[in-house]
């Protein structure tokens, strides 16, 4: 413990959470804008019009969470792919790599900043849609471990999406081929229960429906699937992304060359 270098982790982790906030528009605000657009015109052009129910609890309140989660996964996956990769473009990976860190240590700070975004966004968010969707809060220890546990498994998809990156046309590719539609396919707008079996049990492999799911029982007290297996999936995810992360940077994985 003695050799752990707590300077230079505090350090890296500060310089992530400021390369944020100095762009607090477009990374605070935008994503507030983003989500109460969704939730008006979903609810206007779904919800309203009919006093639509979903499994007995009202329409807005449904997807509320849902579109919480979602401004949060998404943050924390640019915070870290996005650092990374600008590192790479601008030639200044090597203020990463020459420094006395372990890749535990790199992996940590990276991800931490991703973790802080994705948890900061997630109570702005949650504090804007409050003032039009007055939604409660059933299970306040669910909702903490889903924001956590969810922006850190999106903070290590980006760090590993920033380190197989080589350009930016690679790390946009994985934004819209993978992360978006697994975002929108996981039960966001609709509950799973209304997909034909097939579909119904294709969406249980997609670890994104345990992050809405969750989140979305933490507030109403609804799940579509078991909130103990979801639990055990993103804590496993987790462990197995973290591993390969720190795996990488501490051989350099397409970081030294």
């Amino acid at each position: 413990m003695n050799n752990f270098n707590w300077l230079g982790l505090w350090t890296l982790y500060k310089r992530e959470v400021w390369r944020f906030l100095k762009v607090i528009n477009q990374t605070l605000l935008a994503p507030i804008v983003t989500t109460l657009l969704f939730l008006a015109i979903l609810t206007l052009s779904v919800g309203s019009n009919s006093g639509r129910l979903v499994e007995d609890i009202p329409y807005k309140y449904f997807i509320a969470p849902g579109l919480i989660m979602m401004a949060v996964v998404q943050n924390a996956f640019a915070n870290t792919s996005s650092s990374l990769m600008l590192s790479k473009i601008q030639g200044v990976i090597i203020d990463l790599l020459m420094p006395p860190f372990t890749g535990g240590e790199i992996t940590f700070s990276l991800t931490m900043g991703g973790v802080t975004r994705g948890t900061l966004v997630g109570i702005v968010v949650a504090a804007s849609v409050y003032l039009f969707v007055p939604f409660t809060v059933s299970h306040v220890g669910l909702a903490l471990f889903y924001l956590l546990a969810s922006s850190l498994m999106l903070a290590l998809i980006g760090l590993l999406t920033g380190i197989w990156s080589q350009s930016f046309d690679q790390l946009s590719a994985i934004t819209n081929y993978v992360i978006t539609p697994l975002s929108f396919l996981s039960g966001t707008f609709y509950s799973i229960r209304q997909l034909p079996e097939f579909w119904y049990k294709v969406c249980h492999l997609n670890p994104f429906f345990y992050m809405i799911d969750g989140f979305r029982y933490a507030f109403t007290g609804y799940a579509d699937g078991s909130i103990a297996v979801g639990m055990a999936v993103i804590s496993v995810t987790n462990i197995v992304l973290w591993c390969l992360a720190q795996h990488l940077i501490s051989k350099g994985y397409k970081l030294k060359t």
